[in-house]
């Protein structure tokens, strides 16, 4: 058997931990993962979810990739610019991982199709770049009893949670209603370091994989990183 097809090679260093061992990596690879959003959280979601063998990941993004998302969203390069996120991100997974069968749903995630997509797949992680987005996502995980991996940048900051697991709470019980999406601060008006959403991206990868392979994650509680004071912190809610 080559290289590229020695599973076991690949996934060694997986395989080593007691904790995942080979019943995990068979989880692993089959488990159905959906990225909304294939930017900057998304970027290294769908990076490392891939790299780590999950079986069959599906991104929805309807976007095409611009020159100034190249800071933070490392999955697109420049040959990427004018091309859709789903079809740049479909490359790289090709390239980085040919053993994961990849989903691409070029369209925009709304109130007609959320259901649909989102009943497809055993675990969402939610990369998006909007309130209305992350409340429908929510609310359909909560419908379809699906969980949720959260996560959200600005500027120096960052959040991860873990919402609608084995029952647990959900994004309206830290926040019941969403803002109005006027004249809020985002990535666009206020700008983002580009290793932030590699930081909080990665933390949400590794509470997927956590999830995909039984091993605790932080239920009921909110992560706030701040890379500016460099602190982490942990609330309950």
């Amino acid at each position: 058997m080559t290289k590229k097809g020695n599973q076991f090679e690949r996934y060694s260093r997986q395989i080593f931990i007691e904790e995942i061992g080979l019943e995990g990596q068979r989880k692993i690879m089959n488990a159905k993962v959906l990225v909304i959003g294939a930017g900057g959280l998304g970027s290294p979601v769908i990076q490392y979810l891939s790299a780590a063998g999950v079986g069959t990941i599906g991104v929805v993004d309807f976007d095409e990739v611009e020159l100034h998302n190249l800071n933070r969203q490392v999955i697109h390069n420049e040959h990427s610019v004018g091309i859709s996120k789903v079809e740049s991100a479909g490359e790289f997974v090709k390239n980085l991982n040919h053993q994961v069968s990849f989903i691409k749903h070029h369209v925009k995630i709304d109130t007609s199709n959320a259901e649909e997509l989102i009943s497809d797949y055993g675990i969402m992680v939610d990369g998006s770049d909007n309130f209305t987005t992350r409340y429908l996502v929510n609310d359909t995980c909560v419908k379809l009893e699906k969980p949720l991996v959260y996560g959200s940048i600005l500027g120096f900051s960052g959040q991860v949670a873990v919402f609608n697991i084995h029952g647990s709470k959900n994004l309206r019980d830290i926040f019941p209603e969403p803002p109005s999406d006027e004249n809020l601060p985002d990535c666009d008006s206020l700008g983002v370091l580009g290793a932030l959403p590699g930081i909080v991206g990665s933390m949400m990868a590794n509470v997927a994989l956590n999830i995909i392979t039984d091993l605790p994650v932080p239920v009921n509680k909110l992560t706030l990183i701040d890379t500016f004071n460099w602190n982490f912190q942990t609330i309950d809610f």
